[in-house]
């Protein structure tokens, strides 16, 4: 990669995660631990709730992100034949605390031996500090759920903890470091003694920092991924769980704020999702990773937390219309009695940790009769691959290329240099037809300093996107991916105005009329829903003439 790049992604860096990434390459483990801490007696009322897919498939074979693997030896555990990702979910031990985990006991108590006595302290996937941070709480949640704990185990689990209490991930943050401070509290609060009550107190202190640094104002995750806010939300709900389980002053002091806390972001995700209740696909998102809306909400119920619901953001509107504006996050819904459309007007995320950022600037998502309809294309896997790449670009999203470069410089596996910033803001509304129009400036930086103006007209029956480019520019495309469910064909040209019919799995149909384009073609793409998993679809690139065209799609 370029110079520019490091030069662009590393100075928007705080300085802790600067003197972080030195002080781990320096730092010693003290991996010493003189006794077993004692088991803290629990007063309250722990909520078994197991919402996981079970992910093991006997005792020795696993599926983790749509892939079978086998642990055939001490090796296995950090086999590099397995992506990265595949590996943490290994070392993760989800399946302890998933549905019907009671059939698959004996295959657990095999696995928690092998992995302390194939799995020397500090070596390998298995201590990094995220793996770690959500195998403590996975274990101890298990224990929690019935299972009597032997003392190596606790052993085991104790020395974890001192060690993920010495690797915090401040050179990351974000996600990281709040799972890091989950763990911390549950390791702290399960054991008792001067030692977990250090690890309980630096926990609660990081929390208290994060929860106020994460959480948006309008109650979305600071990264702006509808799954990384399910995971955060899914991480809270638990933490209010566990203060339940225990009556300690600490957690009585701040369970009214995380259930308050809770509550928003139970609304910001019921404002991202589409009509077949599932999560929009902006940034890193995905299905299967976080437990699902609907998960989430009910165990929010038997935690007696409220879902909450948002008022419509302006009154101008008649009642064929909805709109909600989630003014921090930077994410728009409009809606009518037969589509919903997420518009995004967001920034990437936080400018030091936009790792699971996407050029996504000026993209939206459309459902049409419950039906997913125009998409943005997911992802399928992480590391640092061309395919990864590929679908962190523009190109692989419902919005405007411009000569062939992304509105924001992705580049590597989770890093950006340049970044896009959506501005002009405008909002009109008037009784059955709402207009939103948003800038981004991502393209400044090419020789012909061209922005992107994109605009919405959203009716009960229509919606018009009307895209402009300002300055000067070689090509432009604007994409339009559909669901594999959608079907798109060609119906004529007139008088330069391309018609396109789509058919909808429901038997529904919807039209869109193109003006202003050079030419358009129809390929072939795909979707992707989860992790290793690909769909193919059809995406509609339209090819600017001039600096205007306009598409509508009625219905």
């Amino acid at each position: 990669m370029t110079v520019s790049y490091y030069f662009y992604t590393l100075r928007y860096l705080k300085i802790k995660q600067l003197v972080d990434r030195f002080y781990r390459k320096v730092r010693r483990i003290n991996q010493q631990l003189s006794t077993i801490p004692a088991i803290r007696q629990s007063t309250g009322k722990w909520l078994k709730l197991n919402l996981a897919q079970p992910s093991m498939l006997s005792s020795r074979e696993f599926i983790f992100l749509n892939k079978r693997g086998k642990l055939l030896d001490v090796n296995s555990w950090n086999d590099t034949a397995f992506e990265k990702l595949w590996l943490y979910n290994l070392h993760y031990f989800e399946d302890l605390v998933a549905i019907e985990s009671e059939v698959r006991k004996e295959w657990h108590l095999d696995l928690i031996s092998s992995w302390i006595n194939d799995n020397p302290v500090t070596y390998g996937n298995g201590w990094e500090p995220y793996p770690t941070s959500l195998r403590v709480v996975n274990w101890i949640k298990w224990f929690f759920n019935g299972q009597m704990p032997e003392p190596g185990w606790l052993h085991s689990l104790a020395l974890q903890a001192k060690v993920l209490s010495q690797s915090l991930e401040y050179h990351l943050l974000g996600n990281h470091l709040f799972a890091n401070s989950k763990a911390l509290i549950f390791a702290g609060i399960f054991f008792e003694g001067d030692e977990p009550e250090s690890w309980l107190k630096k926990g609660l202190e990081i929390l208290d920092t994060e929860i106020k640094e994460q959480v948006l104002a309008d109650g979305g995750n600071f990264e702006l991924s509808p799954m990384y806010h399910n995971i955060m939300l899914y991480d809270l709900l638990d933490l209010i769980n566990i203060s339940q389980h225990y009556i300690y002053s600490e957690f009585k002091q701040r369970e009214d704020s995380w259930r308050l806390t809770a509550e928003k972001m139970l609304v910001w995700m019921n404002m991202m999702l589409h009509q077949d209740g599932d999560i929009a696909f902006f940034n890193d998102s995905v299905k299967a990773i976080a437990p699902s809306p609907d998960k989430l909400k009910d165990y929010a119920l038997k935690l007696n937390i409220k879902e909450g619901t948002t008022k419509r953001t302006n009154q101008n509107l008649s009642e064929s219309i909805q709109f909600c504006r989630l003014a921090d996050s930077g994410y728009l819904r409009l809606e009518s009695k037969d589509a919903v459309a997420i518009l995004d007007c967001a920034k990437i995320g936080p400018d030091y940790q936009p790792g699971h950022a996407h050029a996504d600037t000026l993209s939206f998502e459309l459902s049409l009769f419950g039906q997913r309809t125009v998409v943005n294309s997911g992802i399928s896997q992480y590391g640092e691959t061309i395919e990864r790449l590929r679908q962190r670009s523009t190109a692989a999203h419902s919005t405007v290329e411009i000569d062939g470069e992304n509105s924001s410089e992705v580049w590597a596996g989770f890093r950006v240099a340049r970044r896009a910033r959506p501005c002009d803001l405008v909002i009109k509304e008037k009784r059955e037809i709402i207009t939103v129009s948003c800038i981004h400036d991502g393209y400044r930086r090419l020789p012909g300093r061209p922005i992107h103006k994109r605009e919405w007209i959203f009716t009960p029956e229509s919606l018009a996107i009307v895209d402009n480019i300002s300055g000067q520019f070689t090509k432009a495309i604007a994409y339009y991916y559909l669901h594999p469910n959608v079907k798109a064909s060609i119906l004529n040209v007139d008088s330069h105005v391309y018609k396109i019919l789509l058919k909808l799995e429901n038997f529904k149909e919807a039209l869109i009329k193109i003006t202003g384009s050079k030419s358009i073609n129809i390929v072939n793409s795909y979707w992707y829903p989860e992790f290793s998993v690909s769909i193919p679809n059809q995406c509609i690139q339209i090819e600017f003439n001039d600096c205007e065209i306009k598409t509508k799609i009625n219905w």
